[in-house]
């Protein structure tokens, strides 16, 4: 039997931290704004009368001419209104949707207008078998626990830590008791009222775009990954037409005194770091050729030459960005980059998250358009004896066609 799914999309916020009158939730993005793109990602997983969106009522205006973006607005019912904090704004919400009696719910935040139809889905299918399941991204920098005059407690093992994103889902009944039940207790998300009643919540696979954009810089990242999707909904109605090319990468390094290689922007301990003009990034280096390549732009040395020394030092995520930005102004996307780094030491497979993060971060793509992968030589080689790391890459790039 088909589920009945309903949404609660949060928007009753200021958006104080933005630093603008116009709370950002109503900012244009694409076209269109933010909340218009989350009513949109939604409509095609549940009917639109099931859509529940949580504002504030003093932003009625703003509101209005937000919705004239979204195709199915007559639908969608007559938004209800925010508490003074966001677990109360939730609680407005889910009573509004229990008389329609949805059986599963999900909650997302308005600021999160990446949101994609892969994570939506792989949430509902989490939830076939759990009561509750939350898009999690790996955490990719190093984390410190200080004092209260910024000293250094410990470091905090990555291994297990998790970035949660929205829409976080929910069996109906039980978020909404659980809402119910700790109401005035804020808590910091949904899901930690499930944790706190002892019930299981699982993480599925979350999207970098669908970071929230809490701050100015958070909505340049955002207009770069917002473009991909609407050359997606363009593709889906036959225009325009594209080709799609393929392009490889190979670059070298040797290794040099020190004790840690950069390796897809992650700092990985070793005996030894990476000799280069710049820091040496033999991964991200690699996936610049590819990409270029791709777009028959030469190779990175040509974009950023080692005789000049603006760049002796630099980190390399300049010159992989430089390259997803050649392929925009073209018009293009990356539908996906594969990475095999080459050596026998340091052991890449337990950075490999952190690195797949990183990359998808620079080129502004979902996590899992990107692969990193690790082989040796069998001690065969340069490679084997340890004398420094290979890489090879393949990159998939789509072109409107002229």
């Amino acid at each position: 039997m088909t589920q009945k799914i309903g949404v609660v999309i949060v928007a009753a916020g200021s958006g104080s931290r933005f630093g603008d009158p116009l709370p950002k939730q109503y900012h244009q993005l694409g076209g269109k704004s933010l909340l218009a793109h989350c009513v949109d990602c939604f409509v095609g997983h549940t009917s639109a009368d099931l859509i529940q969106i949580v504002y504030n009522p003093i932003h009625q205006d703003w509101y209005e001419d937000a919705m004239p973006e979204v195709a199915c607005k007559t639908d969608i019912p007559i938004p209800v209104n925010g508490g003074q904090t966001r677990q109360q704004s939730v609680l407005n919400g889910l009573r509004a949707l229990a008389g329609k009696s949805p059986d599963v719910v999900l909650i997302h935040d308005a600021a999160r207008p990446g949101i994609s139809d892969a994570v939506i889905s792989r949430v509902l299918h989490a939830l076939e078998t759990h009561a509750g399941a939350i898009p999690t991204l790996p955490v990719a920098d190093t984390i410190k626990q200080t004092d209260e005059n910024n000293i250094i407690l410990r470091t905090i093992s990555r291994d297990s830590l998790r970035r949660a994103q929205t829409p976080q889902g929910f069996i109906f009944k039980t978020i909404l008791d659980a809402h119910s039940q700790f109401e005035g207790q804020e808590q910091t998300d949904d899901a930690s009222l499930l944790e706190q009643l002892g019930l299981d919540v699982v993480c599925v696979e979350g999207a970098t775009a669908n970071d929230k954009i809490t701050l100015r810089d958070d909505f340049g990242r955002a207009q770069n990954w917002i473009a991909p999707t609407e050359m997606k909904k363009m593709e889906d109605t036959a225009m325009p037409q594209e080709e799609y090319r393929a392009g490889t990468g190979f670059d070298v390094h040797r290794f040099a005194p020190g004790d840690h290689c950069i390796l897809c922007g992650v700092k990985v301990p070793h005996t030894a770091r990476l000799e280069g003009h710049s820091d040496a990034d033999v991964g991200l280096h690699t996936l610049t050729d590819a990409i270029l390549g791709a777009i028959g732009a030469g190779d990175i040395g040509q974009h950023f030459p080692p005789s000049d020394m603006k760049w002796k030092g630099a980190a390399s995520d300049i010159f992989l960005k430089h390259a997803a930005d050649l392929v925009r102004q073209r018009g293009g996307r990356i539908v996906n980059v594969d990475l095999t780094l080459i050596c026998e030491r340091p052991k890449i497979g337990p950075h490999t998250s952190a690195m797949r993060q990183k990359v998808a971060e620079i080129l502004a793509i979902d996590i899992d358009r990107v692969n990193v992968k690790a082989t040796t030589t069998e001690k065969l080689g340069f490679t084997g004896r340890e004398e420094g790391i290979a890489a090879q890459a393949a990159a998939s790039i789509a072109l409107p066609v002229a």
